[in-house]
C-alpha cells in the first residue's frame, strides 16, 4: 500500500477514471473532480472515505485554488495532482472560430495552469509532490485538422519542461503522459468539437477520418500499471510516451526535423553575424 493521496481532474471518465480506480484499488486516497460530481457517485460508493468527490470546472480559476485546498484540508497532504480535463477541437485553421479556439485553450492549457498554480504552494510547503499532465503523442507531432488541439498540448509540453526546472529543488517532480489513440470515450461527442465546415477542406477530412478509423486503438485499461508505476518512482521522467505509438512518431519526426536544420545550417550561421558579448539587463 502506498498510501498516496491524488487530486485528479477529469475523473469522471476516460483516463481519469481508470488511474483514479486504479489508485484506490491499492489503498490510495483520491479527490476526483469533475464538472458533473453526481458522475462520481458510485466511485464515492465503492471506496467511501478514500474518495472526496469534487465538483469542479478547471477554467474557472478562483473554484479551482478552493477546491484544490479543500482537498489538501481533507487529506492533510497532496502527493499527486494529475490534470486530465481536456478535449479536442476538430476542424481546419481556416475553418475555427476563435471563440472556439479560445475554449479550448481555456480548458486544455489555462485549466491545467490553474490547477498548478494552485497547488504548488502547498507542493512546496510540504516539501514533496509530483505534478502530472494528460499530453499526447499529439504534443509532440502535429497532424491536419487538429491543430489547435496539436497547439494546447504543445503548449502543455513547452509550460512543463520550464515547471520542471522551476520546482526541481522544492522535491516536487513533473511528469507529462503523452499516450497515443486509445478505446476511451475521447472520440465521442463530449471529448470532440466540431469547428465550422469549408468545402474545400472537406477532402482532406474525409483522409483524415479514413486513416483514424483504420487505427488500432489500445487497451486504456492496460494503462494503470504504467502510471502508479510512474508516480512511486524517486527519479520519474518528465516525458513519458503511453502505449506504442509514441516513440517511432517522435523518432520520424525528430530526424526530418534534425535533417532540415542541418540542410540549412549554413544560411543559419550566416545570420549570426559577428558574435560579441552583449550585457543582459537584470529581470
Amino acid at each position: 500500500m502506498s498510501g498516496k493521496v491524488w487530486f485528479i481532474t477529469g475523473a469522471s471518465r476516460g483516463f481519469g477514471r481508470i488511474w483514479a480506480e486504479a489508485a484506490l484499488r491499492r489503498g490510495d486516497r483520491v479527490a476526483a473532480s469533475a464538472r458533473n460530481p453526481a458522475s462520481l457517485a458510485d466511485l464515492k460508493k465503492s471506496y467511501g472515505d478514500a474518495v472526496l468527490s469534487l465538483a469542479l470546472d478547471v477554467t474557472d480559476s478562483e473554484q479551482v485554488t478552493d477546491v484544490v485546498e479543500q482537498a489538501h484540508r481533507h487529506f492533510g497532504r497532496l502527493d499527486v495532482v494529475l490534470n486530465n480535463a481536456g478535449y479536442a477541437l476538430v476542424g481546419a485553421v481556416e475553418e475555427a472560430a476563435e471563440v472556439a479556439i479560445r475554449a479550448e485553450f481555456e480548458t486544455n492549457f489555462f485549466g491545467a495552469l490553474h490547477v498548478i498554480q494552485a497547488a504548488l504552494p502547498l507542493l512546496r510547503e510540504q516539501g514533496s509532490g509530483h505534478i502530472l499532465a494528460v499530453s499526447s503523442v499529439s504534443g509532440i507531432v502535429a497532424s491536419p485538422i487538429v491543430g489547435f488541439y496539436n497547439a494546447s498540448k504543445w503548449a502543455l509540453e513547452a509550460l512543463h519542461e520550464s515547471l520542471a526546472q522551476e520546482v526541481k529543488s522544492f522535491g516536487i517532480k513533473v511528469t507529462l503522459l503523452e499516450p497515443g489513440a486509445y478505446a476511451t470515450d475521447f472520440s465521442s461527442q463530449s471529448s470532440l468539437r466540431m469547428s465550422g465546415s469549408l468545402e474545400a477542406y472537406a477532402a482532406l477530412k474525409a483522409q483524415v477520418f479514413a486513416a483514424g478509423a483504420a487505427m488500432e486503438f489500445g487497451d486504456p485499461q492496460a494503462t494503470a500499471e504504467a502510471v502508479l508505476n510512474i508516480v512511486d518512482l524517486q527519479e520519474p521522467p518528465l516525458r513519458f510516451f503511453v502505449g506504442t505509438e509514441g516513440l517511432p512518431a517522435a523518432r520520424a519526426a525528430y530526424a526530418d526535423r534534425l535533417a532540415t536544420w542541418e540542410a540549412w545550417e549554413a544560411l543559419s550561421n550566416a545570420a549570426q553575424g559577428t558574435s560579441r558579448k552583449h550585457a543582459i539587463a537584470s529581470l
